[in-house]
C-alpha cells in the first residue's frame, strides 16, 4: 500500500459517520509542516500569514509551537477581530480603505497596541487620519518595499504590483512623514518576494521553463537581499526603535531567513500545503488540508460524478487554479466539464471501484481559500477525529 492510499484509508475510516462534503486537516501533517518551517527559518521567528489558515483555532495551535510568533492578517477588520479575540502581535499585509475599522482602532488602546497597519503611500496616512472619528490612539504602522525584479532599465519587471516604494530614498522619505506626523510610529518593515516565495520551479514535463525560473529566482534573491540591506539602514536611520524587518513566504523560507536585514519570515501556506506548492526544489511537505465530495452517479465504465467540487482558487485563471482529485490516486477531470458549480465528472480506472456515497478526497490549489467554502473543519490524528472547529466563515466572518 502506497503513503497515499494509506491516508486515504485513514480518512474514510475517521470520517466513516460523516457525510460528504467534508473539510479535513491531518493534524500529524500540519505539526510536521510546522517543523519544517520553523527548521528552514533557522532560529528566525515565523509569523503566521492567516489567510493562508483561516480558523482560529488552528492559528492558536501554531502560534503555542516554539518558533513561531504574530499573524499576518489580510483585512482590517480580521485585525480588530484577531485582537479582541486574544492575540496580541498582528500585522496587517495590506493597505487598507476602511475608516469605520480606522476609527475603532483609533479609539481602542489595546486594539491600536496589538495592531500594525501597512502603509507604502502618504496619502493613506491622510485617509486614517481622516477616519479616527475623534480617537486618539498612535496608529502603528509598517512601510511595504517593491521586491520586484526590473532588467533592461524597468522595461522588464518580475512580481506582484505591490508597493509602489523601491528605492532606499522613497523608504526613507516616507518613514519621515510617518515620523513628522502626530499619531504615528513607525514600527517595521515588510517585503514579499511572491516571485520567489510562491513560484514553483520543478514543474512537471518543463524542464527549460523550470530552469528559467530557478535562475530568475536566483538573480531576484541576490538582487533583493542587496537592496533590502540598504533599504534597511535608510529606515533605520530614520527610526532606529525599528522592531522588526519581515520577509519571505512559504517558497523562500530559508532563502529569506539567511539575510542579516530581515528578523522574521512570514508563512502560512506551508502548514496546510495545497497542490500549488507541489513544485518546489527548495521544500518538500505533506498536505495537510484536503475536502471530500460525495460519489452521487456512475455514467459509465471509468467514470465517476462527484457532486460540486468547482472551488476555482484566485489568480490568473487557469488549469493550476483548481482543485486536483488526489486519493484516490489515478482520478482526473473530464477535459470538457472540469471541476464544476454542482457536479464534477471524474475519469480513470479508480472509478470503477467506487461506490455511490463514496468519498473523493481533492487538494485545494491555495491554501486558506478552501475554509471559504467549508464551515468547520475536521481535525484528524491517527484515523480518528479528535476536533471538529469553525472556519472564520464558520464564525460568521467573510473579510473578503
Amino acid at each position: 500500500m502506497t503513503a497515499r492510499a494509506a491516508d486515504r484509508t485513514r480518512y474514510n475510516r475517521a470520517t466513516a459517520h460523516l457525510d460528504a462534503p467534508i473539510a479535513i486537516v491531518d493534524l500529524d501533517a500540519f505539526d510536521d509542516n510546522a517543523d519544517d518551517l520553523v527548521a528552514r527559518a533557522g532560529g528566525k521567528p515565523v509569523r503566521v500569514a492567516s489567510k493562508s489558515v483561516r480558523c482560529r483555532a488552528l492559528l492558536e495551535r501554531v502560534l503555542a509551537r516554539p518558533g513561531f510568533a504574530g499573524i499576518m492578517s489580510y483585512t482590517l477588520a480580521e485585525s480588530l477581530w484577531l485582537a479582541r479575540a486574544g492575540f496580541e502581535d498582528i500585522l496587517l499585509a495590506y493597505p487598507s480603505a476602511d475608516r469605520s475599522a480606522f476609527a475603532e482602532l483609533a479609539a481602542d488602546p489595546k486594539l491600536a497596541a496589538a495592531v500594525t497597519v501597512m502603509v507604502d503611500d502618504h496619502s493613506q496616512l491622510e485617509l486614517i487620519d481622516a477616519s479616527r472619528a475623534g480617537g486618539q490612539e498612535e496608529i502603528r504602522v509598517c512601510l511595504e518595499l517593491d521586491t520586484s525584479l526590473q532588467l533592461l532599465g524597468g522595461r522588464i519587471r518580475i512580481g506582484a504590483l505591490r508597493s509602489p516604494l523601491r528605492s532606499p530614498a522613497q523608504l526613507a522619505e516616507l518613514a519621515r512623514s510617518v515620523a513628522r506626523r502626530p499619531g504615528f510610529r513607525l514600527v517595521g518593515l515588510m517585503a514579499y518576494e511572491g516571485h520567489v516565495a510562491g513560484v514553483g520551479d520543478a514543474l512537471a514535463g518543463r524542464p527549460l521553463r523550470s530552469r528559467a525560473i530557478r535562475l530568475m529566482q536566483a538573480t531576484a534573491r541576490k538582487e533583493l537581499a542587496a537592496r533590502r540591506a540598504e533599504v534597511v539602514r535608510a529606515v533605520r536611520a530614520v527610526a532606529p526603535d525599528l522592531e522588526f524587518v519581515n520577509g519571505g513566504g512559504t517558497g523562500s523560507v530559508q532563502h529569506t531567513a539567511a539575510e542579516a536585514a530581515v528578523t522574521e519570515i512570514a508563512a502560512g501556506s506551508g502548514l496546510y500545503v495545497p497542490r500549488l506548492f507541489d513544485n518546489y526544489t527548495s521544500f518538500t511537505a505533506r498536505p495537510a488540508a484536503l475536502f471530500a465530495q460525495p460519489v452521487v452517479r456512475r455514467p459509465g465504465v471509468g467514470v465517476v460524478t462527484v457532486l460540486g467540487g468547482g472551488y476555482p482558487a484566485s489568480g490568473a485563471a487557469g488549469a493550476d487554479r483548481s482543485p486536483v482529485p488526489y486519493l484516490p490516486e489515478g482520478l482526473r477531470y473530464d477535459p470538457q466539464e472540469g471541476a464544476g458549480e454542482v457536479q464534477t465528472p471524474l475519469l480513470g480506472s479508480p472509478a470503477d471501484d467506487l461506490l455511490i456515497g463514496d468519498k473523493v478526497w481533492f487538494r485545494h490549489a491555495k491554501a486558506g481559500e478552501l475554509c471559504e467554502r467549508f464551515d468547520a473543519l475536521q481535525l484528524i490524528e491517527g484515523d480518528r477525529i479528535t476536533a471538529t472547529v469553525p472556519t472564520y466563515r464558520g464564525e460568521g466572518k467573510t473579510f473578503l
